[in-house]
C-alpha cells in the first residue's frame, strides 16, 4: 500500500451496511472482505478515495474515458439481457455513471432483480445512494474472487470493465466465480478493453495511458480474454463482438 492509499484507509470509515430495496437476500452474513492490495496500491485514487466520486460519478466523464462509447457499450449489454420474468442478474463490481441505473430500469420491465457486489464499502455506500429509487436492486459487500452466493444463484451475470483492473490471479478467480454463481442455461457477459487493430490510431494513444494508469489492462492486449477462462469453457460457448476499432470487446459465455 502506498502512502496515499494508507492515509485513506486510516482516515475513512469503511463500515457501511449493504442494502436491499426488496426482501432480504438469502446470502448468509459473512465477514467484511479485506480490500485487495492491488486495489489499494493501483486504484485507490479512483475507487477508495472519498473525493473520487466528485469527478468520476458523472456520465459525461465515464463517456469521455471510453472515447464516447459508454452508451454504445451499455446498450450492447442490455441487448444481451433477454431474461424471463422474475429473473435475477448479478453485476460484478460497481460502475461509475448511469450503467447500473439503466440495467435496473431494463430489468424492472420483466419484474427482474439486479444484485450488485463490490469489495469496497465506500463503493457500496455510493451505489446504495445512486440506485435508491429502484425497488429491484440489492447491494452486497463481497470480493469478486470469493463470492458468498451459492452456486447457480443468477440467471445472468455481467462483468463490465473490471477484469482489466485485476492482476491475472484475481482475474481468473473472478471469472471462475462469475461462472459458478450463474445457472446452467444462463450467460455471463464480459465487456472490457481489447488490443485494437494496428490501423487504429487509438492504439498508440491508449497504450501509454493504460501502461501508466491501468497496468494490468495490457494483459488484455497481449491475450484474448478467453485465455483467462477455465479450461472447461469450450469455444462454441463463446460469442464475441468488438467495438471502436477493436479497443473494446464483448464476450458472451453461454452456460
Amino acid at each position: 500500500m502506498n502512502d496515499d492509499s494508507r492515509a485513506v484507509a486510516e482516515n475513512f470509515d469503511y463500515s457501511v451496511e449493504g442494502f436491499s430495496a426488496t426482501e432480504p437476500s438469502p446470502v448468509a452474513v459473512n465477514p467484511v472482505p479485506e480490500i485487495p492490495e492491488y486495489l489499494q496500491d493501483t486504484y485507490w485514487w479512483a475507487y477508495l478515495h472519498p473525493k473520487s466520486f466528485y469527478f468520476f460519478e458523472r456520465e459525461w466523464v465515464v463517456n469521455l474515458i471510453l472515447w464516447g462509447n459508454m452508451k454504445r457499450l451499455t446498450a450492447a449489454v442490455l441487448d444481451e439481457m433477454t431474461v424471463e420474468s422474475n429473473s435475477r442478474v448479478l453485476q460484478v463490481a460497481c460502475v461509475y455513471g448511469d450503467f447500473s441505473n439503466r440495467v435496473a430500469d431494463h430489468l424492472s420491465k420483466t419484474g427482474s432483480k439486479l444484485d450488485v457486489l463490490d469489495v469496497a464499502p465506500i463503493q457500496i455506500d455510493n451505489v446504495r445512494k445512486k440506485l435508491e429509487r429502484h425497488q429491484n436492486v440489492a447491494a452486497h459487500l463481497q470480493d469478486s474472487t470469493a463470492m458468498a452466493f451459492p452456486d447457480d444463484s443468477f440467471d445472468e451475470t455481467v462483468v463490465f470493465f473490471l477484469l482489466h483492473e485485476q492482476p491475472e490471479y484475481a482475474r481468473r478467480k473472478t471469472v471462475e466465480e462469475a461462472i459458478r454463481v450463474t445457472r446452467p442455461g444462463g450467460k455471463v457477459i464480459f465487456v472490457d478493453y481489447h488490443g485494437p487493430k494496428r490501423s487504429n490510431p487509438m492504439r498508440y494513444v491508449m497504450k501509454p495511458i493504460l501502461t501508466w494508469l491501468e497496468p494490468f489492462a495490457m494483459d488484455l492486449w497481449r491475450e484474448e480474454l478467453p485465455a483467462f477462462f477455465p479450461e472447461s469453457v469450450k469455444p462454441e460457448q463463446l460469442d464475441s463482438e468488438f467495438y471502436f476499432g477493436g479497443l473494446y470487446q464483448k464476450i458472451v459465455l453461454s452456460l
